[in-house]
């Protein structure tokens, strides 16, 4: 028998390490994979028997003298015992592409990730011309997971034609792939999981995009919150660049392409592609105005193709199966799967992977199983910290780009955070402006101060004071932030806060219980025709998501 248990951020916090060591105590050396993202059940404690590869879960150290007890005999016996990890509901019920190897092995054992057909994609890349590649993706119709949703192939043929010049003798302009790997969305961990189980399939992509594009140097812009990760991604650099899948002459096609990491600051405001690229260039992180776009003027002045982690992992499965088969999931324009990663007070938290179109209550109800509280749900985010907060009313649209865009909310990087019915949204609003305050890289006007009056005039609000003038003034205030802001910082800031007025006006009535009945009515109508302004004053929004979080 086999013993798997993961090293992962999520595994390692939940106890995985001490699950290992009471393992080798017991005589057993277990591989240490990735998770599967079935959160909720981690520690994983997967074997591999002649029967299949069973799991327990979750496991703590103290489980293992009982578990291998009841291998011996029965393991249907053992109250963690959870059956064949493949027909475990959470998971066989998905559609996995980018995770489909999550979970399986040693994520940094390169036979491994070969064995599991990788590098497949890239061998066929490179018997192709960068615009065959480019190509490819553009069929696919991959958009970016970043959070955007930009069409990866329109980008990636943008630098592919950059640079060029007829003058024979001139020296091809150097390019450069960027991995926005600084993942700092509330509620979101995809890029995680792949960069800590299956870091191959990033590299494979990086490489993959640079031959697409003529770019010869890569750099991952990393979190510096993830160690684990970053530990991880270095072993697999390294021995990747020991089998000549990086370097010069990648496989003795003459090609090359160089792979580095780089850790950031922790500042949230780098994981918008400009502010990113400041950084990367040792400035201090602060946002760009554009034009000129990174795919023409990025990294040090020359063409760059930034991507997300999710965006790049995706290429391999691409080339290594058409860019048919990748069309042949989602719906509309938004092709392929999403990495739904579902948090917040939810029973059974994970990563689930699905085709576009899926709905939110289905991933909430269906995977989530409810609250972690056993409390009704009440509200839900989607898209990070500046996502819309969704009420019931709004559970059954699809999970795509353009049905989210319709009312005004948006899917960003793919995070859930799911409430119960004690969370006060007037204190959500209100957090949602502080951390545009605290966040702001201070640039432009309207998000460094627009945030901080924010505040301020929430406060007013939920304290009665002037109420209808502040409510005029606070819509007024979030127009200036979203049409004027110069990136998604500030110009999606007031989608929380409006969203939260719209729709649970109560939570902004007045705290004092003796006061509001004297006040309710009056504050309830004033709210309602507050909610109605917004819809009115909101409807030329919602294409103001051109630049979210992770922009690309």
């Amino acid at each position: 028998m086999i013993f798997y248990i993961p090293q992962d951020t999520t595994a390692l916090a939940l106890g995985s390490e001490a699950v290992a060591r009471a393992l080798q105590t017991a005589g057993i050396e277990p591989i240490r994979n990735g998770s599967r993202g079935l959160f909720w059940l981690e520690p994983l404690l997967e074997v591999a028997t002649d029967q299949g590869r069973i799991a327990f879960g979750p496991v703590s150290a103290k489980d293992i003298p009982s578990i291998i007890d009841a291998l011996e005999s029965d393991p249907t016996s053992h109250d963690l015992y959870q059956g064949e990890v493949a027909d475990i509901p959470y998971l066989k019920s998905q559609q996995r592409l980018t995770y489909a190897r999550a979970g399986l092995g040693d994520p940094v054992c390169l036979d491994n990730y070969q064995s599991l057909n990788g590098f497949e994609g890239l061998k066929k890349a490179l018997q192709m011309t960068g615009q065959q590649i480019v190509d490819q993706v553009k069929d696919s119709g991959l958009r970016g997971r970043g959070g955007a949703a930009f069409p990866a192939g329109i980008k990636w043929q943008t630098v592919h034609d950059a640079g060029k010049s007829t003058a024979a003798d001139k020296e091809p302009c150097q390019k450069y792939i960027v991995c926005n790997a600084d993942e700092g969305d509330s509620g979101t961990f995809a890029d995680r999981l792949v960069m800590e189980s299956d870091p191959y399939q990033l590299i494979e992509g990086m490489i993959i995009a640079g031959l697409a594009v003529g770019a010869t140097q890569g750099y991952i812009y990393l979190r510096s919150e993830y160690p684990v990760a970053h530990k991880l991604l270095n072993i697999a650099i390294d021995r990747a660049i020991e089998a000549n899948f990086l370097g010069e002459n990648i496989q003795g096609s003459g090609k090359t392409f160089h792979l580095e990491v780089r850790l950031g600051a922790g500042a949230y405001i780098c994981g918008e592609e400009t502010s990113l690229l400041e950084s990367l260039e040792g400035k201090r992180g602060m946002v760009r105005a554009k034009p000129p776009l990174p795919a023409i003027e990025g990294l040090f002045g020359m063409p760059t193709v930034v991507n997300n982690v999710l965006t790049l992992a995706a290429i391999s499965s691409i080339l290594e199966q058409g860019a048919a088969n990748y069309q042949n999931f989602g719906m509309g324009r938004s092709r392929g799967t999403l990495a739904i990663q579902l948090a917040g007070n939810i029973k059974r938290g994970g990563l689930i992977e699905l085709a576009f179109g899926v709905t939110l209550r289905e991933v909430v109800e269906d995977y989530g199983q409810g609250t972690y509280s056993g409390r009704p749900i009440r509200a839900i985010q989607v898209g990070g910290p500046l996502g819309a907060f969704m009420p019931e009313s709004q559970w059954d649209t699809p999970m795509d780009y353009e049905a989210f865009a319709a009312i005004k909310a948006m899917i960003g990087h793919g995070g859930i955070v799911v409430f119960d019915d004690t969370v006060d949204m007037a204190a959500q609003a209100r957090f949602a402006m502080e951390f545009c305050v605290v966040e702001s890289c201070g640039k432009c006007t309207p998000c460094r101060i627009g945030s901080v009056r924010g505040v301020e005039v929430i406060d007013r609000i939920v304290a009665n004071e002037n109420r209808d003038n502040n409510l005029i003034l606070l819509h007024e205030l979030c127009d200036t932030m979203e049409f004027g802001s110069l990136c998604a910082m500030g110009g999606m800031t007031p989608y929380p806060v409006r969203s939260a007025l719209a729709h649970f006006p109560q939570d902004f009535l007045l705290r004092d219980s003796l006061l509001q009945d004297a006040a309710g009515a009056s504050l309830q109508d004033s709210l309602l025709q507050d909610s109605l302004l917004q819809d009115a004053a909101g409807s030329s929004s919602r294409d103001a998501a051109g630049a979210a979080q992770g922009e690309n």
